[in-house]
């Protein structure tokens, strides 16, 4: 299946702007990646793809590599100091290791290490220097990752942090790039009272005007002038990461050991069983149905579509051979690709529900209750600590679990706990070792201990919902409020700033105005540029698989009037989001 979205962007950037642009025919060429660019390579394009354009092979610039003196090489690297000197040393020798270099970086090559390759040996064979405006992964079609997970500890650790400036300098130029890559020049608003949100924000405001310099058809289009970029901080919404989510990609990367996005588990064949690995990614179509779907229709829609897939191959579907895929197998062994792939899902569906029905029932109902601040019949809470103490006392619970209840408790009154309730709280769930979670949270600005340092910072107003939803499914991410709102123009202005106050043309144009564009593209035919307008929105420290989810649904929403894209540093687990508060008070391993 093709590559939709951010990925099909960035893979069609890569494939014409780098590889095609230097291709010659009869001629082949070595192709040489660090560690970022492979996962940009990887995230978008297919090797078969790369090799089809005259690449022989692909290599890493950090490992030793055979001199091949006859071909030329393509360096699609990042401009960092250790990725730089590797392709300066491959031209020091008398005898170079590649013919001659065409050399593409991921983003702006800073001056100094530029002026080393001019005085370098390697300036002699360059044939090709460009900078392609790519620091970030595509994750999905409308995620990026800017592949930092240390980011939560260096924005909010309690330790000073030398190095924060330069990481916001950096961060900065990877969201410019993202916007460049996909023609946009947004207007850039953010949440007020966080520092590091307005630091942030202007520190990609400054970029943009620079990448918008260079490459003026940024922002090119009619409605290309309501596009926004929004900054927001995690401490906006702490519930949301918490929560134990039942849609099936939340749902799957929450309780499964999935790493990498790799799902791993036993097939069960004649006599032997074997670990399969499978790779949940945008390729898989039914991965792509299902990923936001609950987990109770799921596997309903799993064999729905199976008997679907099964009568129109005129194989027998009753419900027991359903189930027994393997038989299946043996007697169409051309369609295995087909039915591995809903065995797959199947098995992954059938996880996710063994683990939900062994503890998370009764546990995902208070946490519902606490979240919403009422049952599912809408009743106000009246009683939150009759329903969370049976559940601190439970030695069956994981003390990760006991955590995100103490935590749903403490955001459920509002203006934090007494230090005493917090330590009694502690005492009963028997989680000593891990209670800094819970005070950490405080460094993302939350409201943990009543009359502490951040009182009088109550979390957002919530939208009033009336849809239908699960009962253990009834939150909504604070986020897609924010979504609705801004495509809506409804976003209050004072809490979600502008960095700069767009000057509108005349008063009928939409909030964001096209002034800054000038008037290129009047003469521009329509099938020329994606007109829609785009909403991009970045979570500083990590952003939870609910949030994604919800880019998707507003989206949908606006009848593809809008795209709404959202990335973060990295995406988070509930474990890794705990992980990374835990480690805020700590000091950084220099080995990590």
């Amino acid at each position: 299946m093709a590559p939709s979205g951010l990925k099909a962007v960035v893979g069609e950037k890569i494939l014409n702007g780098v590889i095609k642009s230097v291709r010659k025919d009869g001629e082949w060429k070595v192709l040489i990646v660090d560690h970022m660019s492979m996962r940009i390579l990887s995230s978008c394009c297919k090797m078969s793809d790369i090799l089809a354009e005259g690449v022989t092979i692909v290599e890493d610039i950090n490992k030793r590599r055979e001199p091949i003196s006859s071909l030329e090489a393509i360096y699609l690297i990042s401009p960092a100091e250790k990725s730089v000197r590797a392709l300066i040393n491959d031209f020091k020798d008398a005898v170079f290791t590649y013919k001659a270099a065409h050399i593409f970086f991921t983003d702006t090559c800073p001056d100094g290490l530029f002026a080393e390759i001019g005085r370098s040996r390697l300036a002699k064979v360059v044939k090709t220097l460009k900078e392609i405006n790519v620091a970030f992964l595509p994750y999905e079609s409308q995620v990026f990752s800017l592949d930092d997970p240390t980011s939560l500890y260096s924005f909010y650790s309690s330790k000073p942090n030398e190095g924060k400036d330069k990481l916001m300098e950096n961060l900065a130029e990877q969201i410019a790039t993202l916007c460049d890559t996909l023609k946009e020049y947004p207007a850039i608003r953010f949440r007020k009272g966080p520092e590091e949100n307005a630091r942030l924000a202007e520190e990609v405001y400054q970029r943009l005007t620079a990448h918008k310099a260079d490459n003026p058809s940024m922002g090119e289009g009619a409605d290309k002038a309501r596009s926004q970029l929004l900054i927001v901080d995690r401490g906006f919404d702490p519930i949301s990461p918490i929560l134990h989510e039942l849609t099936l990609q939340a749902m799957a990367y929450d309780l499964l050991d999935i790493k990498q996005d790799i799902y791993t588990y036993q097939t069960s064949g004649i006599g032997n069983s074997k670990d399969r690995e499978v790779l949940l990614d945008e390729d898989d179509e039914l991965w792509l149905q299902l990923r936001h779907m609950h987990i109770a229709d799921v596997t309903k829609k799993v064999t729905e579509l199976l008997r679907t897939f099964c009568e129109s191959k005129r194989m027998c579907t009753d419900n027991a051979n359903l189930k027994d895929l393997s038989q299946m197998l043996k007697k169409m062994p051309q369609y295995q690709k087909e039915l591995s792939m809903y065995s797959t899902h199947l098995h992954l569906a059938e996880a996710c529900m063994k683990k939900f029905k062994a503890s998370l029932d009764k546990l995902c109902e208070v946490e519902q209750d606490l979240a919403m601040g009422a049952n599912a019949e809408g009743e106000p809470l009246k009683d939150a600590m009759k329903s969370i103490v049976p559940v601190l006392l439970n030695n069956e619970i994981e003390p990760y679990d006991k955590i995100r209840i103490i935590l749903l408790y403490i955001f459920h009154k509002k203006k934090g706990i007494g230090e005493e309730n917090l330590a009694k709280l502690i005492q009963h769930a028997n989680i000593q070792s891990d209670s800094n979670i819970i005070n950490n949270l405080q460094n993302l600005g939350c409201n943990i201990i009543a009359g502490g340092r951040n009182a009088g910072k109550p979390l957002p107003e919530r939208k009033e919902r009336t849809e239908s939803t699960y009962q253990l499914s009834r939150w909504t991410p604070t986020i897609k409020d924010i979504m609705e709102n801004a495509i809506e123009d409804k976003l209050d202005r004072k809490q979600w700033p502008f960095i700069s106050e767009p000057a509108p043309i005349n008063t009928t144009q939409t909030a964001v105005s096209s002034a800054r564009f000038g008037h290129w593209h009047k003469n521009k035919s329509p099938t020329e540029y994606r007109s829609g307008p785009r909403l991009i929105i970045f979570v500083i420290g990590g952003v939870s698989h609910s949030e994604v989810r919800s880019a998707y649904e507003v989206t949908r929403a606006t009848d593809g009037k809008w795209e709404v894209l959202i990335g973060s540093s990295h995406i988070l687990t509930p474990t890794s989001f705990l992980n990374d508060l835990k480690s805020l008070d700590q000091v950084p391993n220099p080995d990590c």
